[in-house]
């Protein structure tokens, strides 16, 4: 039995914003779905990448037949480097985490890049039943904490991290999923992600485009900006973080690098 998205708002034919959201949300009914199919482990992380993966494909020939489209998931076809315009999609980003239910840290990322910039995305977190989204950026509340907060890889931080939050008197915020950790933010859950080591442009492509248009920093991690739809698809750090934590973040790398 084929899985049944809905009908997508009638704003979507037109708006990238609204399509983007509602793919991201009809890719996360469809994980939901296979979670509860009673698979394990690696079958389940497979049989979710691929499920996702081929709604999307499918949605985006049938809403958006004429852009191009690099999935984590798919073949990179290279035409996407003269294209106009070209979503960038992680049908499943947290695999290990989906695995491993009821873990609500996992992600369906859905961006838009345009002539260069990163116009539209939406990042929906489906067990929790949110999605953040270009057309309607979060607001980012003041910080509740004391002291900074970073999030950072539960399996994987990068070691430089520990010497920068010992820089800034933070504490450090395992969680899984790029987005989940770049979304933290403006959900004042962190005040900064952190990464080096690598990602790739599907990693953060959508929850920056959300946390760019929230008003959050974001950057390489030596305050260069993050550029999307390359030949080379692999982009393996970045900074989103609040505006006032930017320079002192962005200047510890200058000063230490990524491998203190």
């Amino acid at each position: 039995m084929t899985f049944d998205p809905g009908t997508p708002p009638p704003d979507a034919a037109t708006d990238d914003h609204v399509l983007a959201t509602w793919l991201a949300e009809a890719a996360g009914g469809r994980l939901l779905e296979v979670r509860g199919e009673g698979l394990e482990g690696k079958e389940l992380k497979d049989a979710g990448d691929l499920a996702a993966h081929d709604l999307l494909m499918r949605l985006l020939a049938e809403h958006r037949p004429d852009d191009a489209v690099l999935s984590e998931e798919g073949k990179d076809d290279k035409r996407r480097l003269d294209a106009k315009r070209v979503w960038i999609v992680d049908p499943l980003d947290g695999t290990r985490e989906f695995s491993e239910p009821p873990r609500d840290d996992w992600a369906v990322h859905v961006a838009l890049w345009e002539g260069g910039e990163l116009t539209a995305g939406a990042v929906a977190q489906p067990a929790l039943g949110e999605t953040f989204n270009t057309g309607h950026p979060p607001v980012v509340p003041p910080s509740t904490s004391p002291r900074p907060r970073i999030a950072v890889s539960r399996s994987r931080p990068p070691a430089f991290v520990h010497a920068l939050a010992e820089e800034l008197d933070a504490e450090l915020v395992p969680m899984g999923s790029a987005g989940v950790k770049v979304l933290s933010v403006a959900r004042d859950l962190t005040d900064a992600y952190v990464h080096a080591g690598g990602q790739y442009e599907w990693d953060s492509a959508a929850p920056v485009a959300v946390a760019a248009a929230a008003g959050l920093f974001t950057s390489r991690v030596d305050g260069s900006p993050l550029r999307y739809n390359q030949e080379d698809v692999y982009l393996p750090d970045l900074i989103v973080c609040r505006p006032e934590l930017a320079e002192r973040i962005v200047a510890f790398v200058q000063r230490h690098g990524t491998d203190a």
